[in-house]
């Protein structure tokens, strides 16, 4: 199979635009843990898009792909010329969706979520929506359109946004701190807590910014620990593979800094068993996928779906005794794995890609509930080389949601309606 990887920054995305460094560190790094996990793999050949002015790095055995500025005739020309594309994008201003579009139309195996997904967990405002009626803990939101007017920010009206409101009176409503976001972003690009009244217009701005003029979103702040769920889904069933701790600098803006995996947490298999609920209420979630959530004292709130892979794949890569990459080949394919994979090491990880693991206690074999099948060629691949890297509904289904086990594997069967 040739499969083509396409992570947007470091692959060209930016054309000739200035490449932000932080977003270049996040997509080199992921990148190259990608194409070392594939290439362990037998029966692959592989190619990766570069943008040659940072100087990224294609390890040994992978073509390296002329770069690709958007979804135009370079892009579809490289779709071509492959049999699957493994996309690495933001879905901000809908760059995900048009590339994953570009795939589907040239009939290529889309190793992600397709378009109308992605579309679908990119909408935050929505997302809010589809959760909540699905029983899933999400923070309380409202979306805010259109630009200008008192104040700098009252709204037109929007799908989903009701009535023109003062963007002070949400916020209001909705209690400080409050957290102002693009309604279609990824990471913590635009994002930033507005505590009080004063510092409420600045965050809105950025978000702004960040979205180019379109839509926000007030979300109401979650007091508690930051974490991740990264998972694999056949498009109806999911199984979570890890739960990770995740480094966010809260404050105007937001900053992620990196995280560790597994998370150790009391409410850890919560947090697996709502991410998993989650991507029930969104069918045609292919592949991997990052849940980010909340715990709290007593609950796990998800606040965003990520259709893409994550910079946690860092850590999950370390953590497991498996090569996910290889599970999520299979996901894509329609086969999940029977069992959670075991975690078999504590792992830190850097946006920046840097990362540093410990042997956990007690993973000797059967220490840790079922062990998950391996398939030929899956043994977890050596870190790849240093590259220039750092950190990136549907009406409900009708689903049987069993006890949760992390360790245990935890999946949703849902049927569509």
């Amino acid at each position: 199979m040739r499969i083509l990887v396409h992570e947007f920054v470091s692959g060209g995305g930016f054309d000739r635009r200035a490449l932000p460094a932080s977003l270049l560190r996040e997509g080199a790094a992921m990148r190259a843990a990608l194409l070392a996990d594939l290439a362990a793999l037998p029966g692959l050949e592989l190619a990766a898009t570069a943008d040659p002015r940072p100087g990224v790095r294609t390890p040994p055995g992978v073509r390296a792909a002329p770069p690709a500025a958007g979804a135009g005739r370079d892009f579809r020309r490289l779709v071509e010329d492959a049999d699957a594309v493994w996309l690495i994008a933001p879905e901000t201003r809908g760059t995900l969706a048009r590339l994953a579009a570009v795939v589907e139309r040239a009939g290529r195996l889309l190793l992600g979520p397709g378009s109308a997904a992605i579309r679908r967990a990119a909408d935050k405002g929505a997302l809010a929506r589809r959760l909540a009626a699905a029983g899933v803990a999400v923070p309380a939101t409202r979306v805010l359109a259109g630009v200008g007017g008192a104040g700098g920010f009252p709204e037109r009206r929007h799908p989903g946004a009701g009535a023109a409101v003062d963007t002070f009176a949400v916020a209001a409503a909705l209690g400080y701190p409050v957290v102002v976001k693009p309604a279609r972003g990824a990471g913590c690009e635009g994002v930033a807590r507005a505590r009080h009244a004063g510092e409420l217009g600045r965050a809105v701005a950025a978000a702004r910014r960040a979205a180019g003029g379109g839509a926000v979103l007030l979300q109401r702040h979650i007091p508690g620990v930051a974490a991740s769920v990264s998972l694999v889904s056949d498009g109806r069933r999911a199984v979570a593979l890890a739960v990770n701790a995740q480094r966010v600098r809260a404050g105007l803006p937001f900053r992620y800094l990196g995280g560790e995996t597994p998370l150790r947490h009391p409410l850890a298999g919560l947090a697996a068993e709502r991410a998993v609920a989650a991507c029930a209420a969104l069918p045609g979630l292919v592949g991997y996928v990052g849940v980010d959530v909340v715990l709290t004292a007593d609950d796990a709130v998800v606040v965003e779906v990520n259709p893409r892979l994550t910079t946690a794949y860092l850590g999950v890569r370390r953590a497991l005794d498996v090569n996910p990459a290889a599970l999520t080949l299979a996901a894509c394919l329609g086969a999940l794995p029977e069992a959670t994979p075991r975690v078999v090491r504590r792992v830190r990880f850097t946006a920046g890609g840097a990362v540093r693991t410990a042997a956990l206690p007690g993973t000797e074999p059967g220490a840790v509930g079922r062990r998950a099948e391996r398939p030929p060629g899956t043994e977890p691949p050596a870190d790849p080389s240093p590259a220039t890297g750092s950190r990136a509904m549907e009406p409900r289904a009708a689903c049987r949601r069993p006890r949760t086990n992390l360790h245990r594997g935890t999946s949703v069967r849902c049927s569509r309606q």
